[in-house]
């Protein structure tokens, strides 16, 4: 188990299940034959490399903030959780890695499809606008500006790439020939509702959720539920409010709660005199930015359940 300090887990090494997949930060383990343990490690990833150093509690951040978001949007669809103890499949030696870090999850048949649903005008979206005045095919008004609020949250779905790829932005209309009218409409319509519901609530704690994406997974009987993390800072852009008009007003990006500050010190890295080309390996990350990433994956976490 690689671990730099007591309290960080960069990779789990459980032995009593078989490990199915590591990701970029999940490491999923069969439980059975319809059962999966997700154990979120520390890890880190920024531009699809993964970073050698964890970020010391981000695993049980992320996890416990998907849970509090699948216990709030539980009536609007369904979710993988199966209410057991992650402890509970682990031998006793190997608690330490799961506990508080882990969901003990139904298995599913993964949807392959990126359910993005964007409420403003940011990152990859916003150059995209400046070029075409549309995002993944979605016409929007002219005029708008970097960060602004869109008029009603837009569907952008993208095809789920295999490990190291990019996912790949697609229409709409892709969707339907991947799983047929009926699914294609729900998976888009259940996002959005998601995501107007979850925006509502972080706001009223000062957050702005600009973007996010969820993953879907369907039943025996072709139930469609929710599924991986949901609305963590991994897989979402949150926003505090205050900064956030003056930001708007500068054309700038505003402050988040997500892993800007590894990015930022990403872009001026130098590796052997160079800038780093973003491929493997990445550069050591220095003390003062894995705790300000620390920092503020716990704000966010704080914020949103006080």
């Amino acid at each position: 188990m690689t671990q730099s300090s007591s309290s960080a887990l960069h990779t789990s090494a459980l032995t009593s299940l078989p490990l199915l997949a590591r990701g970029k930060v999940r490491d999923n383990y069969a439980v059975g034959d319809d059962r999966i343990l997700m154990v979120a490690s520390d890890r880190l990833s920024a531009f699809d490399v993964i970073m050698g150093e964890p970020i010391p509690g981000k695993g049980e951040l992320l996890t416990q903030m998907a849970l509090f978001w699948f216990d709030k949007l539980g009536h609007i669809c369904p979710n993988h959780l199966t209410g057991q103890a992650p402890e509970s499949v682990v031998t006793p030696a190997e608690v330490p890695q799961v506990q508080g870090r882990s969901m003990l999850v139904q298995r599913l048949q993964p949807v392959l499809i990126e359910a993005v649903v964007r409420g403003y005008l940011a990152g990859s979206g916003w150059k995209e606008y400046q070029e075409s005045q549309s995002v993944c095919g979605v016409p929007l008004p002219a005029g708008l500006t970097n960060a602004a609020k869109l008029p009603a949250p837009i569907y952008t779905p993208a095809a789920k790439a295999e490990m190291g790829d990019h996912d790949e932005n697609i229409t709409y209309e892709r969707t339907v020939e991947m799983v047929g009218d009926k699914l294609a409409a729900q998976i888009r319509d259940t996002a959005i509702r998601l995501y107007q519901e979850a925006a509502d609530i972080a706001l009223a704690k000062g957050m702005i959720i600009a973007d996010t994406k969820f993953e879907f997974g369907l039943t025996a009987d072709g139930t469609l539920v929710l599924m991986d993390e949901v609305l963590t800072p991994d897989s979402s852009r949150y926003w505090p409010v205050e900064g956030y008009e003056a930001a708007l007003a500068a054309g700038q990006n505003p402050p988040s709660y997500d892993k800007q500050f590894v990015r930022d010190w990403l872009e001026q890295a130098q590796v052997d005199g160079q800038l780093w080309n973003k491929t493997a390996p990445a550069p050591a990350l220095p003390q003062d930015v894995i705790e300000k990433t620390a920092a503020k994956y716990r704000e966010a976490l704080t914020r949103l359940t006080a």
